[in-house]
C-alpha cells in the first residue's frame, strides 16, 4: 500500500518537513518529529518481529512520551494499538485480554503489578524501554507496509461499561483521516499550536490531541493527570508549557473554575477551546469566555463508535445561550439525521429523535460482538434499496424553530417517573440556569424511586426548590436536593452519578 493511505503519513510528513520541530512533550522529556519517527521505527521493527501484524498490542503505561512512541510503534508493526488505563479494575483487564485473544502487552517498567496477570493469561509482554533499543529494519517494516490496508484497525478503546459489559470500538486508519483531514481546519489547528492533553489514551478525546498534532507538525503537550487534582499547579503547567489549544472533556473544564483558578495572563496564549462529553453549565462557560475573551470556543458532540466527533457548534461571544447550546452542524466528512421509533426522519422543531449517523469514519464495530455490532450499525432507515450503514447513537436530539439541533440526554437516561418519561439532562439544565449553581446532575434512585439532585455552588437548597416548584412540573421534580463540594467523573472524565449518588445521598438535604 502507499505510505500516504495509514495514520502514519501523518507523522512521517512533518518529521521530513521539520525534522527538528518539538513533537511531543511530557512532564520530564521531549521528542522532536524526526526522534519521535525513529524511535516509533525501533519499536515498530521489535513488535514485527514478534508476530505482531494483525494482532492487538496492548499498551499499559501511563501516558507520556514513551506512550506514544509505543502506540504508533504498534501500527509500524502493522498491529492495532488498545490504551488502558495502568490503574484498571482486574475484572475488566481480564475482559480486554479475553476478547483481544491474549494480545502482546507493552509496559513501561518491570515492577508493573500486573505481570503476573498477563502471564497467566498467555500474554506475552514486553518493555516499552527494550523495544526502542531495536535497530531499525527498514525491508521488515516496508514489507509489512505492502500488506496493509487503510481499513485496518489502527486502535481498540473499550467503552466505559456503564451500560453493560465492556466493548472493544476498533477504529481504522481511513476513519481517523477522514475525521481528522476535517477537524483540523474547522478548527484551524495549524504547526504553531502547542495542544494541551487532557484525556486519558483510552478516550478517544485523545485521538483529535494526537493526530491533529501530528497532521500538522504542531506540538503534544502532555499533561499529567495529577494536576488535574491541583488547579492552580495545571494552569501554571499550561502557561510554562504555551499551551494554545485546549480540546478537554466538560468536566476538566468545571474543575478549573470551580476552583477559581482561571488565570488569564497565564493562560493568554489559549486561542482555542473545544470541548465535549456533556452539557457544559453555562456558568462555567461565561468564566472561560470572560478569562479568554479572544479565544474561540467550540461544543463537539460524537460518540466512540463514530470517530470522536461528527457536529460541532462555535459559539457566538455575544449569545446568552439560554435554551441552551446546540450540537451545531455536521462537520463535512458526515451525515447526522434524527429518526423516530419507527425509522422515520424528524424534522419538525420540538419533536425528539434519535440521532444517527452515517460516514466513512465509523468504526469497523465491536471486537468479538457481532451481535451487539449489528445492532448498533443498521441499514440506513431513510434509504432501505442502498446497502449503507448508520450508527445507532443512543442519544436523542431534538431541532429548534431555527433548525438548531439541541441534546436531548440519552435513551438510558431517559426514567420513567410518576407516569412520566423523564430526561435527567433536562433537569440538570433547568438546575444550572438558576443564580448561585455552579453544576447540577441528577440521579433516578430506581429501587426507592426516588429523584435527586446534587449541586455544586452557593445557593440554598430552599432557594432551588422555590424555583424548582415555580418552574417544573411534579414528574421533574426532583425529591432530594443535595449541595455536594465537588462530583466524581469517571476515567474518561465525566460526572459518575452512580457514585455521586452512592456517596452523598445520606447528606442532609430538604424535601
Amino acid at each position: 500500500m502507499h505510505a500516504d493511505s495509514t495514520v502514519l503519513a501523518y507523522l512521517e510528513a512533518s518529521a521530513n518537513r521539520t525534522p527538528s520541530a518539538i513533537a511531543v512533550v511530557d512532564a520530564q522529556s521531549s521528542l522532536t518529529y524526526e526522534d519521535l519517527m525513529m524511535r516509533c521505527m525501533r519499536i515498530g521493527t521489535a513488535l514485527a518481529r514478534m508476530g505482531a501484524q494483525g494482532r492487538s498490542v496492548v499498551i499499559a503505561m501511563e501516558k507520556g512520551c514513551d506512550t506514544v512512541c509505543a502506540m504508533l510503534g504498534s501500527l509500524y508493526a502493522g498491529a492495532s494499538y488498545v490504551p488502558i488505563d495502568p490503574e484498571i479494575p482486574t475484572e475488566r483487564l481480564e475482559h480486554i485480554l479475553h476478547t483481544l485473544n491474549s494480545p502482546l502487552v507493552v509496559v513501561g517498567h518491570k515492577g508493573n503489578e500486573r505481570i503476573g496477570l498477563f502471564e497467566r493469561l498467555g500474554c506475552t509482554w514486553l518493555l516499552a524501554a527494550d523495544l526502542a533499543t531495536s535497530d531499525v529494519d527498514a525491508d521488515l517494516l516496508d514489507d509489512v507496509r505492502r500488506h496493509a490496508l487503510e481499513t485496518d484497525p489502527a486502535y481498540i478503546l473499550f467503552t466505559s461499561g456503564s451500560t453493560g459489559i465492556p466493548k472493544g470500538v476498533a477504529i481504522s486508519h481511513h476513519a481517523i483521516r477522514s475525521f481528522i483531514e476535517v477537524f483540523v481546519p474547522t478548527l484551524g489547528i495549524c504547526a504553531s499550536d502547542r495542544l494541551a492533553n487532557q484525556a486519558p489514551f483510552d478516550f478517544d478525546v485523545s485521538t483529535k490531541d494526537i493526530y491533529s498534532t501530528l497532521a500538522t507538525g504542531a506540538t503534544l503537550v502532555i499533561v499529567p493527570r495529577e494536576l488535574f487534582m491541583q488547579p492552580a499547579a495545571l494552569i501554571e503547567y499550561l502557561r510554562q508549557n504555551g499551551a494554545t489549544v485546549l480540546i478537554w472533556a466538560v468536566a476538566a473544564l468545571c474543575i478549573v473554575s470551580t476552583y477559581h483558578a482561571l488565570n488569564s495572563d497565564a493562560l493568554r496564549r489559549v486561542r482555542l477551546v473545544a470541548f465535549s462529553g456533556e452539557v457544559m453549565p453555562l456558568r462555567h462557560l461565561r468564566q472561560w469566555q470572560s478569562t479568554l475573551p479572544e479565544a474561540s470556543f467550540f461544543n463537539l458532540y460524537g460518540p466512540t463508535e463514530i470517530t470522536c466527533n461528527c457536529l460541532y457548534h462555535k459559539l457566538e461571544p455575544t449569545r446568552d445561550y439560554k435554551d441552551g447550546i446546540p450540537l451545531g452542524k455536521a462537520f463535512d466528512h458526515c451525515d447526522v439525521r434524527l429518526i423516530d421509533q419507527d425509522g422515520r426522519e424528524v424534522t419538525d422543531p420540538n419533536v425528539e429523535g434519535e440521532i444517527v449517523v452515517r460516514g466513512p469514519s465509523l468504526s469497523l464495530g465491536y471486537v468479538g460482538m457481532p451481535e451487539q455490532t449489528a445492532r448498533a450499525f443498521v441499514q440506513n432507515p431513510l434509504n432501505g434499496t442502498i446497502p449503507t450503514l448508520v450508527y445507532r447513537t443512543g442519544d436523542l436530539g431534538l431541532y429548534n424553530e431555527d433548525g438548531e439541533l439541541f441534546f436531548r440526554g440519552r435513551r438510558d437516561n431517559q426514567i420513567k417517573y410518576m407516569g412520566h418519561r423523564v430526561e435527567l439532562e433536562e433537569i440538570d439544565l433547568v438546575v444550572e440556569r438558576i443564580e448561585g449553581v455552579q453544576r447540577c446532575r441528577c440521579f433516578f434512585d430506581e429501587k426507592r424511586k426516588r429523584l435527586y439532585a446534587f449541586y455544586e455552588g452557593t445557593t440554598s437548597v430552599d432557594d432551588i426548590r422555590s424555583v424548582v416548584v415555580g418552574t417544573m412540573p411534579p414528574h421533574m421534580r426532583p425529591s432530594n436536593i443535595i449541595q455536594v463540594d465537588s462530583m466524581p467523573l469517571n476515567k474518561h472524565g465525566k460526572v459518575d452519578r452512580r457514585e455521586l449518588f452512592a456517596s452523598n445521598r445520606r447528606k442532609p438535604t430538604n424535601r
